[in-house]
């Protein structure tokens, strides 16, 4: 698929800064996270987790495989694979205890996690025909994909240095079925260091905005990354910062 209209002078901008050249073609990038989740957004409680994560750089897909809880007794996939989205949780790797149904809100939801995540895979900026890009200001850039009812967009904040440090979408559902549950939600990212040549958060949360507050409900740190590609090596986060 070619892209239908250019760029952005600020969108290339961003990628620059990031570290992404445009000889750069890797098609995903891989990264492990270790951090800690709620089981409910009514919950006071947090459960540590494991992850790792494959992020597409020239299509919207992802795919994030977790251990959660004690001894990793539950196991959960999120998903956007082939424009399908996937939601599981399993114990012992082989029970199920939930999966949601593919519906166009799941989509949606799913679309907006890996525009959020565009932070993690910043190839996908100037590789992925599949994104469209507005300028709102000089600190703010809207990127969108999917259409119809899968249409999705989120709103990147930039900091002082020009980085991707919020993601902010009006109405990511909260439920894949009725009802819906469209809420507004955000993302924060920090800790920018450098790994190999890019510019990349290790430290992420992520929120929901509730009529009496947000809650914050995930947070990550970023152990190691890599992007795919002939001879690339295995890069840890131990970057300059």
């Amino acid at each position: 698929m070619s892209r239908a209209a250019p760029l952005p002078a600020a969108v290339i901008d961003l990628a620059m800064r990031l570290g992404v050249q445009p000889a750069d073609h890797p098609p995903r990038v891989r990264l492990t996270q270790t951090g800690r989740m709620k089981r409910s957004l009514e919950s006071e409680s947090w459960m540590a987790f494991k992850a790792s994560q494959t992020i597409a750089t020239h299509r919207c897909g992802f795919d994030w495989h977790a251990k959660v809880g004690p001894f990793g007794l539950f196991s959960g996939r999120d998903a956007l694979e082939d424009g399908d989205g996937r939601f599981d949780i399993t114990a012992l790797g082989i029970i199920p205890l939930a999966r949601a149904r593919n519906t166009p809100a799941l989509v949606r939801g799913e679309l907006m996690r890996y525009l959020a995540e565009i932070a993690w895979a910043p190839h996908a900026i100037l590789h992925n025909p599949e994104l469209h890009w507005r300028v709102d200001g000089p600190y703010t850039l809207a990127v969108s994909a999917g259409d119809a009812e899968t249409a999705s967009e989120v709103i990147l904040g930039l900091d002082t240095d020009g980085r991707i440090a919020t993601a902010f979408a009006p109405d990511r559902p909260r439920s894949a079925t009725a009802p819906i549950l469209p809420t507004p939600w955000h993302g924060r990212f920090s800790d920018y260091r450098l790994v190999d040549t890019i510019w990349l958060p290790m430290a992420a949360e992520v929120a929901w905005t509730l009529p009496a507050k947000d809650v914050v409900y995930w947070r990550c740190r970023v152990e190691s990354w890599r992007a795919d590609a002939e001879r690339s090596q295995h890069h840890e986060t131990s970057g300059t910062q």
